[in-house]
Order: C-alpha cells, then sequence, then structure tokens
C-alpha cells in the first residue's frame, strides 16, 4: 500500500550547500567521515521511497497504524543525538528504533550489553535490506529489539511507502536483486550504469 504525503527533511538545507561538515545544526557531525556516511545514505534514502523525513513518531504510529504487522519506514529522528529512526509495527503496536551512527556504519539501538554484536552497514538501506532479507530465510533467527524497555521481536517485511516508484526504479531494483547482470555491469552504457550506482538495494 502506498501512502501519498509531503514531508520534507531537515538534512535538505544541509546536504545542498555543499561540503561543509557543520551544516546543519539539528545534529553535529563528529567528522568528515561521518558526514560524508550520513550524505551518502541520505541520498540513497531519497530514492527508496520508504523515507518520510521529518514526521514524528505520533504521525508515523498513525500512518503505521492501519499496516499489517512488519511494516516499516525511516524517518527523520526528533532525537539530537540522531540522525534516523526505524518506525515499525509490531503485534504491540508502532515501536520506534534509533538508528545508531558512528564514523564508519549504522546499526540498530540494542540492549546496550550486546550493542558489540548489532550488525552494522555503511548505509541505512542496506541495513534494512539486512533484515528484510534475513528474515525470508528458512531457519532464521529471530531478532530483537529493545524499546521504551520492553524487549520485542522485530518483524520487518515491507516497507510503508510516501511515493510511487518510477518504472525505472523499479527496473534497478529488479537489475539488483541479479547477480549475473550485476556482475556484466561494466558492459553497460555509462548513464545506465550510472543510474544503478545510484540506489544498490532490491527494497
Amino acid at each position: 500500500m502506498v501512502i501519498q504525503t509531503t514531508t520534507c527533511s531537515r538534512f535538505v538545507p544541509a546536504m545542498s550547500r555543499g561540503t561543509t561538515i557543520n551544516l546543519h545544526k539539528f545534529r553535529t557531525f563528529d567528522s568528515r567521515a561521518q558526514y560524508e556516511l550520513v550524505h551518502d545514505t541520505w541520498y540513497q534514502l531519497q530514492e527508496s521511497g520508504f523515507y518520510w523525513a521529518a514526521i514524528s513518531g505520533k504521525e508515523a504510529g498513525l500512518i503505521l497504524e492501519e499496516q499489517a504487522i512488519g511494516t516499516f519506514l525511516i524517518r527523520d529522528s526528533q532525537d539530537r543525538r540522531h540522525f534516523f529512526t526505524l518506525s515499525v509495527k509490531t503485534s504491540s503496536g508502532t515501536k520506534n528504533i534509533r538508528v545508531e551512527c558512528d564514523n564508519r556504519s549504522f546499526f540498530l539501538q540494542t540492549d546496550p550489553d550486546h550493542a558489540w554484536m548489532a550488525p552494522r552497514f555503511d548505509c541505512v538501506v542496506k541495513l534494512v535490506n539486512h533484515y528484510v532479507n534475513s528474515q525470508k530465510q528458512p531457519n532464521s533467527r529471530s531478532v530483537f529489539i529493545y524499546s521504551g524497555g520492553e524487549k520485542i521481536p522485530l518483524e520487518m517485511r515491507k516497507p510503508c511507502y510516501n511515493t510511487l516508484s518510477s518504472l525505472q526504479h523499479l527496473c534497478r531494483m529488479t537489475v539488483n536483486g541479479h547477480t549475473v547482470i550485476l556482475g556484466r555491469r561494466h558492459e553497460l552504457p555509462k548513464p545506465v550504469n550510472d543510474f544503478l550506482k545510484q540506489y544498490n538495494s532490491t527494497i
């Protein structure tokens, strides 16, 4: 199901003014490496269709209220110490999980004693792709999230889109799922290759 709305990310002013690190005061970048990490992820999220930008946790709850369990979206974090938040519909309602970010990777907030075990990725879209696809595998292990002091099974089945995907983007996601085609990507025309590089997920 696609729910259409108008959203505006708080990163837009920051990401459109050049390459100076301290561009936006919602969250100070710790380093050039972290800026580039967030910058590249932001552009990937713009392409994804499931990035709802600067909506609140309450708004995310309303959007996901009538959706099936496992439906999720990514939004800007309301906590100025973080960049992004994952909002997901669970059996006990919509839960909001912070996406942690260091200088090299993104990972989901978890029990502090086990944070070192959390899978890490250089892009939030890759993080989402990992959790969605891993849960499709037979005999996959359950993943738990910690939200409001609760330990809850994490189910991520399908994104909640806020825009209709173009035919080109749908084709790109299909190509991303075919390793044979990707292995011969160097044979494709440069404009096509450049377009594929702008988004590397199947979701």
